[in-house]
C-alpha cells in the first residue's frame, strides 16, 4: 500500500510517516523543501497551494493524508476542491485530514466527494509546551488564564488515529475528536514538567493585556494572538472533555503529559 503524506515534516506529519514506515507501508512524503529527508520515506516535492505539483506525487497512491492549511504561511487552503479532484482521478481510496477549529475548504470538498474520508480533530497539542523552553531556562512560566482546562493530546496519538484511517476499512465519513487521557490546568502542567526536568519552575499569571504585549513581542501575528486569547479565555467544552478515541481505535491508552515531558526533556535542557 502506497500512502502520500502532506505536511510530512510537521509535528504530526512526521509521526504519521514514522508509524506507517514501522508498519511496513510504502510512504511518500510530500514536502516544500527539496532538502528534507525522513527515514524510510520517499520524499517528493510539492505544494498544496499549487495542485499541479501533486500530479506526479499522486501516481500509484492508495491513500492520502492532508492538512487544511498552507504549510508555509498557515493560511487556510483555497485549493481543496482541486486537490480532492486530483486524488479521485489518481485512484486514491482513503483520505484523512487534520482538522482545525472551523471546517476548511479541504474538508468540505472531501464531504462532497466519493472518497472514504476521515477527519482527525485533535484538541490542544502537548507539543505546545515547547513554547515554554525560554521560560523554563529563566525559571518562570508566564501565562494568562492559568485555570483554563485542557485535555491536551500527544502528537503521536493524533498520528495513530490518522494511521488507522489511512490503513483500515470502516472509517470513511467519520470525524474523530482526539484527546489525551486527563484534564490539566496550567499549574498542573508546570508541576508535571518540573518533575520531569527535576527543577522547580515558577508560574506567573498574566492579564490579557500583558499576554497580548508578551506575544506581540515574541513576533506573533495579531490574528494568532486573538485566537490564543479566545482559545485560552473561552476554551470550548471539546477542549477539556476527555474522550476514548485513542484507546477505542488503537487498543492502547492515550499517552499522558508526563510521558510527553519525559520524552521531550532534552529539548528543555
Amino acid at each position: 500500500m502506497r500512502i502520500l503524506i502532506a505536511g510530512s515534516t510537521g509535528t504530526v506529519g512526521r509521526q504519521i510517516v514514522a508509524q506507517l514506515v514501522a508498519q511496513g507501508h510504502s510512504v511518500r512524503a510530500l514536502t516544500r523543501n527539496p532538502e528534507a529527508a525522513l527515514p524510510g520515506a520517499e520524499m517528493v516535492v510539492g505544494n498544496l497551494t499549487d495542485p499541479s505539483t501533486l500530479v506526479e506525487a499522486l501516481d500509484g497512491v492508495d491513500a492520502m493524508h492532508l492538512i487544511s492549511f498552507d504549510g508555509g504561511g498557515y493560511q487556510p487552503l483555497a485549493t481543496g476542491p482541486e486537490i480532492v479532484e486530483l486524488a479521485s482521478r489518481a485512484g486514491v481510496k482513503r483520505v484523512t485530514v487534520l482538522g482545525g477549529k472551523d471546517e476548511s475548504g479541504v474538508e468540505k470538498a472531501l464531504r462532497d466527494s466519493d472518497l472514504a474520508w476521515t477527519i482527525v480533530q485533535p484538541v490542544e497539542f502537548m507539543g505546545n509546551a515547547l513554547a515554554w523552553i525560554p521560560a523554563v531556562h529563566a525559571g518562570e512560566v508566564k501565562e494568562p488564564f492559568i485555570d483554563r482546562r485542557s485535555a491536551m493530546v500527544h502528537e503521536a496519538d493524533i498520528a495513530a488515529i490518522a494511521v488507522v484511517g489511512l490503513t483500515e476499512d470502516g472509517h470513511g465519513g467519520q470525524t474523530y475528536t482526539v484527546t489525551g487521557p486527563q484534564v490539566l490546568t496550567v499549574p498542573e502542567k508546570v508541576e508535571i514538567l518540573s518533575r520531569a526536568l527535576g527543577k522547580e519552575i515558577g508560574l506567573v499569571e498574566l492579564t490579557e493585556a500583558q499576554a497580548r504585549e508578551k506575544w506581540a513581542g515574541e513576533g506573533l501575528a495579531a490574528d494568532i494572538i486573538d485566537f490564543l486569547i479566545w482559545a485560552y479565555g473561552n476554551t470550548p467544552e471539546i477542549g477539556y472533555t476527555v474522550v476514548s478515541t485513542v484507546e477505542d481505535l488503537t487498543g492502547k491508552p492515550a499517552r499522558t503529559f508526563a510521558q510527553w515531558c519525559a520524552e521531550n526533556a532534552p529539548a528543555f535542557a
